[in-house]
């Protein structure tokens, strides 16, 4: 039995079927999980979806901001945007079940891979929390996310505030700096206060702010974080961290980590992608 964490997908089918080929993957045998942004700015977010389902238990996701935004749409407290490819899942015959299949993944992970302690976010960490507090705030969200009226948590979904988290938070302002955390997170200054307006790499870092997961103190360094959502960073392999996002939208690959049982037996896997996007701010 392999296992695998694959980076964002971003609605581009074809090249997720042609790395799962690459890595001779057995849905009968073998375990994938999908590091969030399954769907949209790609062609094919329809087919994603229904691969994944069609191999529920052997390619798991969890949710990205793409995959909210998704969600957001089909509930219709969001219009779709300029670049959203989003069109074949809103008007599909099964359209409802397929929503519904989407809002019931999680926003983390924990797994261990032989001597591997691996957490999955598609996003960051903020460095004032564990991986156990990781786990607990994402249930939070998932709970409203699978409840009976997920539409009320989507409406207030959106927002960069509050951009720090306190014990004391409550109510939308607590989980809208969970969700931002999970799904949106690049640069946060030392304190822990998130930024939102970059998506650059690292070397142009905002004034004061540095990459979530080279704040010192950080209480997740125990776990590896295995995580997407930052094309511009890139394929970086750490013992602390794994980061598999390499811009297979933008026309750059689409990437599989081979799990071993330790850091070091780890292999990266490519495919070379189509561009479906053109790069630049998005």
């Amino acid at each position: 039995m392999a296992m695998y964490c694959i980076g964002d997908v971003q609605g581009c089918d074809s090249a997720l079927g042609r790395l799962l080929d690459k890595l001779d993957f057995s849905p009968s045998r073998d375990t994938a999980w999908l590091l969030g942004d399954l769907v949209n700015r790609g062609p094919e977010s329809l087919a994603v979806l229904r691969r994944c389902m069609a191999h529920e238990g052997a390619l798991l996701p969890l949710l990205g901001n793409h995959d909210l935004h998704l969600l957001a749409v089909a509930w219709g407290v969001r219009k779709p945007g300029a670049k959203d490819t989003l069109g074949a899942i809103l008007d599909a015959s099964d359209r409802d079940r397929l929503i519904d299949w989407v809002r019931r993944q999680p926003l983390a992970r924990r797994v261990a891979v032989g001597s591997q302690d691996l957490l999955m976010v598609h996003a960051g960490v903020l460095p004032a929390w564990t991986a156990e507090n990781t786990l607990a705030y994402a249930a939070e969200v998932e709970a409203e996310l699978s409840g009976s009226g997920p539409d009320r948590f989507l409406a207030h979904m959106y927002g960069n505030e509050p951009a720090r988290w306190s014990d004391g938070l409550a109510g939308w302002d607590r989980l809208r700096v969970i969700v931002n955390a999970l799904t949106r997170l690049r640069f946060c200054t030392p304190d822990g206060t998130m930024e939102f307006d970059s998506s650059d790499s690292v070397e142009q870092a905002p004034a004061g702010h540095v990459p979530w997961f080279d704040v010192p103190g950080r209480r997740t360094a125990d776990v590896t974080v295995a995580f997407g959502h930052w094309s511009t960073l890139g394929w970086l392999d750490r013992p602390d961290i794994l980061s598999t996002d390499t811009g297979c939208v933008w026309g750059g690959c689409l990437s599989a980590v081979a799990l071993g049982e330790r850091h070091a037996d780890n292999r990266l896997v490519q495919v070379k992608c189509e561009q479906a996007q053109a790069p630049g701010k998005h």
